[in-house]
């Protein structure tokens, strides 16, 4: 009887989770007409990589989890208080549930790799020196890393922004994986894994294919703009003193770019900006897990949003134009849950009302 229930329990799940896995489904099937068309191929190995990403990233999640288990919990057998934890968890229909959801989230990001570096097949980049002219607009006629130099231009403070520029990885990973097993609420977890994939769509690819460009540290080596050279030289010098991480991965960018490469991660783009996309996303949906994190993750995102500029991956307006976006994708993904969750509990009652009017006995 437990299992039969169980079962309906994970088929409920399942079809609450839909409107994710028609999103996903959709944009693979486009995907995927859309790189036969053109001669491109995915195979497993960039899925098995993302895939390794996330075993790891779930991984330290699970050590972290048990760590608070234990101390929350002080057990006597430690071990055999985890085992059965974990196998209850294991078992459950949320969990069950959560595998297909799991497996589209692995997929996905090969996905977006391959067709961001697609962007130069379908537009140019044109749009730089529009939002060049859009910052200084913003900031009296200066671009917005100058205007950052004074507070950030120190090469310990440059190094650290780009140490957490590269911890934003972590929300792709780690915290997909936290919401697709959050235990919480559902509406919420639904609400985020929905965003998650709409933000990367839209966003990432429809977004940065129409507004195609490249960014202040690859105007220079790829457009031919000597606009952030002072920019670069300073990012230079200061990984003369101490490591910016982020130099290295715009060399490999940029190496990739002329090589025509469509590996995981590949591909440059600057309008919109996903860290602060992703970043918005994340914190959107944190702070109704938890005030505290809210606050953290607002700051994460600020932070974000600074370094995107600071170390020349972005103009401001990318940022400025990710937060907008990414606020109207956040309402659209939860007016699409709200809808369809409305739209089950409907279909629920009308079932269950002639199965009532079956089982009543008339008054004598």
């Amino acid at each position: 009887m437990a299992t039969a229930l169980d079962g309906k329990r994970v088929l409920h799940l399942l079809l609450r989770d839909a409107p994710v896995y028609a999103v996903a489904t959709s944009l693979f099937a486009f995907c995927l007409v859309l790189f036969a068309n053109h001669g491109v191929g995915i195979g497993p190995d960039l899925i098995l990589a993302n895939g390794r990403l996330y075993m790891v990233a779930g991984f330290a999640l699970l050590v972290l989890d048990a760590a608070l288990l234990l101390v929350r919990n002080r057990p006597d057998g430690p071990t055999r208080f985890l085992i059965e934890t974990y196998s209850a968890r294991l078992k459950s229909p949320a969990v069950i549930a959560s595998i297909p959801t799991f497996a589209l989230i692995i997929v996905f990001m090969p996905f977006f790799s391959k067709l961001k570096s697609m962007i130069p097949l379908f537009n140019d980049f044109d749009w730089d020196p529009a939002f060049i002219a859009w910052d200084r607009a913003i900031f009296a006629g200066y671009d917005a890393w100058q205007v950052l130099q004074p507070v950030f231009g120190y090469p310990l403070i440059t190094s650290g922004m780009a140490m957490l520029y590269h911890a934003w990885m972590l929300l792709i990973y780690a915290g997909t994986i936290f919401f697709l097993f959050y235990r919480g609420g559902q509406a919420i977890r639904r609400e985020y894994l929905l965003g998650f994939f709409l933000i990367w769509t839209i966003i990432g690819g429809g977004m940065a294919t129409w507004l195609a460009s490249v960014g202040p540290c690859f105007v220079g080596p790829i457009l031919g703009d000597p606009t952030f050279d002072a920019q670069m030289a300073y990012l230079n010098e200061a990984n003369e003193h101490y490591p910016v991480l982020t130099l290295h991965v715009q060399d490999l960018l940029l190496g990739w770019y002329n090589a025509g490469e469509r590996g995981l991660g590949s591909g440059i783009t600057a309008m919109p900006s996903m860290h602060v996309s992703m970043a918005m996303l994340f914190w959107l949906a944190i702070r109704r897990v938890s005030r505290e994190a809210g606050w953290f993750f607002m700051l994460f995102l600020i932070l974000i949003w600074i370094g995107s500029v600071h170390l020349a991956y972005h103009y401001a307006v990318d940022g400025l134009v990710s937060v907008i976006a990414t606020a109207i994708v956040w309402k659209l993904s939860t007016a699409a849950i709200a809808g369809w969750d409305a739209w089950l509990a409907r279909r629920e009652n009308r079932f269950a009302q002639p199965a009532l009017r079956t089982n009543t006995v008339p008054a004598e």
